[in-house]
Formats: C-alpha cells, structure tokens, sequence
C-alpha cells in the first residue's frame, strides 16, 4: 500500500486559504486513525485519503472574504484532516482560514507543526479551567508530547508541578518545570505524590491514562478538583470508583481537542503564544521524516519511546 497520497490543489474557495507545507506533524491519533483501530470504524470515512491533522506553512492563496493581507502568511494548522479527507501529508492544504493561525514571530515551522494537538491539547488541559497561579498541579505522563509541554506551560503559569513519567525521561521532565518528579510505575505513587504535598491534595491533574491512574486520582486530588484526561489507551473501560470521587465532588473532563469549541480554542491558542513569546516553552522534534517516508514516521510513532514531536518535510523526497 501507498504510505501517503495526495492530489492537485485547486484555488481556495470563499473563506478559506491555501498553504505551502513546511511541515506535517505525525500524532498517536493519525497512526490509530490509519490502522483503523478506531471504535466502531470499519473502513476509512474517505475513498482517499491524505493523513494528518497538523502542519505549518505559508499561505499561498486567500478565497473570497479572506483578507489579502494574510498572503506569504507564516502559519500553523489545526484540525488538517478532522472530518475531511485531505490533511498535511502534502505539499500543499487548502482550508478554512481560522484553521491557518499566524506563527508568532520567531517560531519556526517546525516549532509550529506540533501546536495543533499536543499543543492545545497541553494549553487546555492546564488552563481550561482557569487561573493556575499558585495551585498543585500533577501531569501523568509528563515525557509525552503532551505532558511536556503541559508541564512547561504549568510551571509558566504559577503552579507548583508534580509529574510522574519513566525514569529515562525524569531528568528532562525536571528541567522543564517539574518541581517533584516521580516513576510512574511505582507501587506506592499515590503515598509519594502526596508526600510531595505535605499531605495535601493536588488542586488539578492531567491523565495521558486515566483508566489505569483512575484509582490514584480519587485519592490524591483535592474537593472540587479537576481531573483533565486526554488518553486512556491501557484501560479504555475503565471503572471509576464513584465514591470517592463523588465525595470530593470532582469533574472529569474528558478533553478531544478535535472538537474544542471556539472559545476555548481561541483561549488555548492565545496561551501557547504568550508561551513562546515569552521563551517558556519549547517543543522539542524526535525525528523528521521526508514526504515519502511517511509510512517509517508511522512507525516511529507506534514503536513509542520517543522524547519530542515526529514531523513530515513536505518539501523533501526520499534519499
């Protein structure tokens, strides 16, 4: 099978932009959505289809209704291939143009191509709920795509951070902003992080797997606490103990960046420019790929283990 497709551009139509791909980032849900692992989902939504929902580039052409000025635009995208067929495993997207947001001033294309899922995904976990300043936060996860960035945008917003992640990754994880770093495999994990709270509940945590830390959060989080899980890939039934969780009257809140409604997106996007304009956060690049070579980024995705974001060179050809 062909690893990548991709067609002609057209021009873009009323409201939308087409961008010139620097980049393509490769996320954990394309790879699902191409394995058809989904769910449910017995065949693709598309009779062709052009993976991946991030990217960054220039803006090429602007449709009707689209200020002109926005042309040679440096951009990054979010939601390239959410419920259409075509996404960033191109050389060139054409879209709506909200889903284009201008690159701050000197963040790279790279940089760019992994705000639309870790990214948001990281900004709204950490502040969907709001002010931050001065509160306990724990990031499960914290040497993921994710849970890294969380952990820096965390520690730029005021909070006190405990993460958990694998031993390989902890030295990283701590230089990041992570004041408490624990083995997440550890047997006594929930009399560990509380150690590191004096005994105190943790005002907010976010769950790369909330099935199976489920149990954990009960214990550790705090009356009317928040529980901001975005994966739940080791137990996607898992059971809850209500109980627990009812007494401290805690929201799960279940976050698929994919349909974040405006407001809140508008929100998390602002968050992570101020972040980078403020140099706090960094996002760091595993591996690139060229557009050829998309089936072998698949796979660096699926094999796990990696310390930063898996990009596409759209530009580039196989060696």
């Amino acid at each position: 099978m062909q690893a990548i497709t991709y067609y002609r551009f057209g021009t873009a139509g009323p409201g939308e932009v087409r961008v010139a791909l620097a980049y393509s980032g490769v996320n954990p849900s394309d790879v699902k959505s191409r394995a058809g692992t989904r769910p449910g989902v017995t065949k693709p939504a598309f009779p062709l289809i052009v993976p991946h929902s991030d990217g960054a580039g220039e803006i090429i052409d602007v449709g009707a209704g689209v200020d002109p000025a926005r042309l040679h635009q440096k951009v990054w995208i979010w939601n390239g291939q959410w419920q259409r067929s075509h996404g960033t495993a191109a050389t060139e997207i054409t879209l709506p143009a909200e889903q284009a947001v201008p690159l701050p001033e000197g963040v790279s294309a790279q940089t760019g191509a992994t705000l639309g899922i870790p990214g948001l995904t990281a900004a709204h976990a950490v502040f969907g709920a709001g002010d931050i300043a001065g509160k306990t936060l724990l990031i499960q996860g914290g040497g993921g795509s994710v849970g890294f960035l969380a952990v820096q945008l965390a520690h730029w917003g005021g909070a006190k951070v405990i993460a958990t992640c694998s031993q390989r990754h902890a030295a990283r994880v701590a230089q990041a902003g992570a004041e408490t770093v624990l083995d997440y495999s550890a047997p006594d994990l929930t009399a560990q992080v509380l150690s590191a709270t004096a005994g105190q509940p943790v005002d907010a945590i976010v769950a790369v797997e909330f099935g199976r830390n489920v149990e954990i959060d009960a214990e550790v989080i705090a009356p009317n606490g928040r529980i901001a899980a975005y994966g739940s890939a080791a137990e996607m039934a898992p059971t809850l103990p209500f109980g627990p969780l009812l007494f401290k009257a805690a929201t799960i809140d279940i976050l698929l960046i994919y349909l974040l409604p405006k407001a809140p997106r508008d929100a998390a996007i602002a968050k992570l420019h101020a972040a980078l304009r403020a140099g706090a956060l960094h996002s760091p690049i595993d591996a690139v790929f060229s557009l050829a070579q998309t089936a072998a980024a698949h796979e660096a995705v699926e094999a796990a283990g990696r310390s930063g974001a898996t990009l596409i060179d759209c530009a580039s050809v196989a060696q």
